[in-house]
C-alpha cells in the first residue's frame, strides 16, 4: 500500500509503505523519503504484531516457554525450540542422547530447507515471477508432510524438549526423507533454470542493496545477510552444538554484498543442508530419544546463554535464573531485528522498485523482529 504523506521543503516526497496484511511477509510499516524515484531514507516502524513473548516466557515453566519461540520466526520453529532446549540443558547439565542429537539436527536442516524454499518462491514472486512460487511450495509440502507424521504439526512443531525430543521418529521417516532428497536434488537445476540463470532476475539483483563486510559487522547482521558480504558467522561452524562438530559441510560465503550475493548464499545453503541430511539419515543411532529428567525443572541461580543458526541468522537465548520454577528474565537476540536495521543503509540511493528486492533478500519474518 503506497500513500503520500507529505512533501518536504526540498521537494522530497514522504510516503508510507504498509503496514501490510499479516498473510504477506508480516506487518511492517516503512516511512520512505523519495527524491523522484530515488530513496533518500527508509524508516521502519515496528510493533504491529508485538506480543511481549519475552515477558510471557517469564511466567512459564522451563518446559513451557520453549514453545512460545515457535511463534517468533515461525519458519525456523524447530531451530528456535532447539536453542531454548539447549539453554535449559546447559543450566541443568543434561546429557542429551546421541539419537536425540541426530534427530534434532535432521529436523533443523529440513526446517532450513523448507524456509529457504518459501524464501526462494516468495522472492521471485516479489520481483514479478509467479511460476517459481508454485514450484517452491510443491517441494516444501513434502517436508511439511514428513514433519506432520513425526511431530503432529506442519509449521509450529513444538517437538524439542529439554533432554531430547518429544516423540521418536515415525517408522516411515527415513524412507520419506531419502525419497524427498532424491526428488529435490533433481529440482535444483530447475530452480536455477527458472530463476538463477534468468538475466532479468539477475539485473534486478546485481549491484542492488549493497552492504560492505565492515558495515554488515557494524550493524550486527548475521546469517545469509552477513555471509553474502564475506562475514564468516555460521554458528554451526563457529560454536557447534549437538553433533554439528562431527559433520562435513561448508559455510556458504559470498563477497558481492548485494542482493545477488544474498541469493547465492541461500541457494548454496540448501545444497549444504542436503549434504548434512544425507550424512545422517542412514546413521541414526539406536537408543533413547530423550534423557530422563525431573517432571518439574528448576535451573540453578545464574545466567545462561546459548546460540543457534536459524534460517535467517543467529538466535541468542539468554536466561537469568533465580533458582525458581520460572525464569527471572529471558532475552532473545533474534537475527531479523539486526538485519532490518541495515535496510536504510542498503536502500539509500537505490530506486523505489529496488526496495522490494532488498527486503526479499533480507528474508524478513516480522514476528521474529517484533517478538
Amino acid at each position: 500500500m503506497l500513500q503520500e504523506v507529505a512533501k518536504t521543503d526540498t521537494g522530497d516526497l514522504v510516503i508510507n509503505v504498509g503496514p501490510q496484511h499479516p498473510s504477506t511477509h508480516g506487518v511492517l510499516h516503512l516511512v520512505i523519503t523519495l527524491n523522484g524515484e530515488t530513496i533518500k531514507k527508509v524508516e521502519p516502524h515496528l510493533g504491529y504484531i508485538h506480543r511481549s513473548i519475552e515477558k510471557m516466557c517469564e511466567s512459564l515453566s522451563y518446559r513451557q516457554f520453549i514453545y512460545s519461540t515457535s511463534r517468533m520466526d515461525y519458519l525456523s520453529a524447530h531451530i528456535n525450540n532447539h536453542g531454548c532446549a539447549l539453554a535449559v540443558e546447559k543450566g541443568l547439565q543434561i546429557e542429551v542422547p546421541q539419537r536425540a542429537q541426530v534427530i534434532r539436527v535432521l529436523m533443523d536442516e529440513l526446517t532450513r530447507l523448507a524456509s529457504h524454499q518459501l524464501w526462494w518462491g516468495a522472492l521471485a514472486m516479489d520481483v514479478g515471477a509467479i511460476t517459481p512460487f508454485f514450484h517452491a511450495f510443491r517441494e516444501r509440502e513434502l517436508i511439511n508432510d514428513i514433519m506432520e507424521e513425526t511431530c503432529g504439526a506442519r509449521l509450529t512443531m513444538n517437538y524439542m524438549v529439554p533432554g531430547g525430543v518429544m516423540f521418536d521418529l515415525h517408522p516411515d521417516f527415513q524412507k520419506k526423507v531419502k525419497d524427498f532428497l532424491t526428488l529435490f536434488k533433481s529440482k535444483l537445476p530447475e530452480y536455477d533454470e527458472l530463476v538463477t540463470g534468468n538475466i532479468i532476475f539477475q539485473n534486478r539483483m546485481k549491484n542492488v542493496g549493497y552492504i560492505s563486510k565492515e558495515d554488515a559487522i557494524s550493524y550486527g547482521c548475521s546469517g545469509p545477510t552477513a555471509r553474502a558480504s564475506g562475514v564468516s558467522c555460521d554458528i554451526r561452524k563457529k560454536y557447534p552444538y549437538d553433533i554439528y562438530a562431527q559433520l562435513q559441510f561448508s559455510e556458504a560465503i559470498e563477497t558481492a554484498g548485494d542482493c545477488w550475493g544474498r541469493y547465492l548464499v541461500r541457494m548454496e545453503e540448501m545444497r549444504q543442508s542436503i549434504s548434512i541430511i544425507e550424512q545422517l539419515i542412514d546413521n541414526i543411532p539406536e537408543g533413547d530419544f530423550v534423557a530422563k529428567t525431573k517432571a518439574v525443572l528448576k535451573l540453578p541461580k545464574g545466567e545462561f546463554f546459548t546460540r543457534v543458526e536459524t534460517a535467517r541468522g543467529e538466535l541468542g537465548i539468554y536466561i537469568v535464573s533465580e533458582g525458581g520454577l520460572t525464569p527471572y528474565r529471558i532475552k532473545f537476540r533474534s537475527p531479523g531485528f539486526s538485519n532490518l536495521s541495515a535496510l536504510d543503509h542498503m536502500a539509500k540511493g537505490q530506486k523505489i522498485g529496488d526496495l522490494v528486492a532488498i527486503m526479499g533478500t533480507l528474508d524478513l519474518v516480522i514476528p521474529d523482529i517484533d517478538r
